[in-house]
């Protein structure tokens, strides 16, 4: 991994955000900084997401006729095991450069605390264990999901136990306090 790939996750981690974009930015922004190239889904004309490659933006409005409102991101990093080159996206690449198919979760938590930035674990979803684990930055409200163990049918054939899955923001405290209720 390069160090400016790593640089790029260990500061969305840290700081909850993709290029100073925001969870809750704008469609607008958001295009303003990762540009016009993105795959854009509707869901009932309430729910709108756009893929990135890497990143993707997710959005929500009450009504139709209401302006579109940042709701959270994900940076897929799963995808990237894919080899293609085109993933992380064009405005990403030219500022950090090469992306690997794969983040350790050990080398990007031990740069984390290296800076200060401790992550904490959660439950995790029951659909979703034992196969992963989860670990929430509770400043940035960031959490990162990475492989715990193989399975067959519950994991990326490409991805070892030990790789970083995705990251996801926001997780909020009580998102976090309502995982523990359930586990």
């Amino acid at each position: 991994m390069t160090p400016y790939s790593l640089a790029f996750y260990v500061h969305a981690v840290t700081t909850g955000t993709v290029l100073g974009l925001r969870p809750t930015d704008s469609p607008d922004r958001v295009a303003a900084v990762l540009g016009p190239d993105f795959a854009e889904s509707t869901f009932g004309g309430r729910a709108m997401s756009r893929d990135y490659g890497l990143t993707e933006f997710h959005f929500h409005r009450a009504h139709a006729r209401d302006p579109w409102e940042g709701h959270h991101f994900g940076l897929q990093v799963h995808r990237l095991a894919r080899r293609d080159r085109t993933v992380p996206g064009e405005v990403l690449r030219a500022r950090y450069g090469r992306f690997t198919p794969r983040l350790r979760f050990e080398k990007l938590r031990r740069l984390l605390d290296r800076r200060g930035v401790p992550l904490v674990e959660i439950p995790e979803y029951p659909g979703n264990a034992p196969y992963y684990r989860t670990f929430w930055q509770p400043d940035s409200l960031t959490a990162v999901s990475f492989v715990a163990e193989r399975g067959a049918h519950s994991t990326p054939a490409l991805l070892r136990a030990g790789d970083v899955y995705g990251v996801h923001a926001p997780v909020t405290a009580r998102e976090v306090e309502t995982r523990r209720e359930r586990a």
